[in-house]
């Protein structure tokens, strides 16, 4: 560890916009995180010892221009989920595209929430 640092780092969240909040918590609930805990305008969304805190916050370009990376095993069984839950019936709108062997070597699934953040789900394949 660098000597600059004065204690380990434990933990390192972002802070995720969301422009309907009920509705934003409900599309992670139906994606598969648990909500750690919740207080007034934010809440702690979960994936086992990953998460990021969803705030109830929204600025159209700002959330237009956020994006999050899951890397994950297996991008396939993701979208299978996706597809099972009816993720594109539920939430008119939002961006979803099935995994695709990108340039830089990932599969790469994109998947936007209802608030426009646009989430990365990607494997690593040999």
């Amino acid at each position: 560890m660098p000597s600059n640092i004065p204690t380990p780092v434990i933990d390192l969240k972002a802070f995720v916009p969301a422009e309907d909040f009920a509705l934003s918590r409900q599309f992670y609930a139906e994606l598969g995180f648990h909500t750690q805990w919740a207080e007034g305008n934010a809440a702690e969304l979960r994936l086992g010892s990953f998460g990021f805190i969803l705030q109830n916050f929204y600025v159209e370009q700002h959330a237009g221009n956020f994006m999050m990376h899951l890397m994950v095993e297996n991008s396939d069984v993701w979208w299978q989920h996706i597809e099972t839950v009816g993720f594109r019936e539920k939430y008119p709108g939002i961006v979803i595209k099935p995994p695709t062997l990108q340039p830089w070597g990932l599969r790469v699934l994109y998947l936007s929430d209802p608030s426009g953040v646009l989430w990365h789900i990607a494997d690593r394949r040999s």
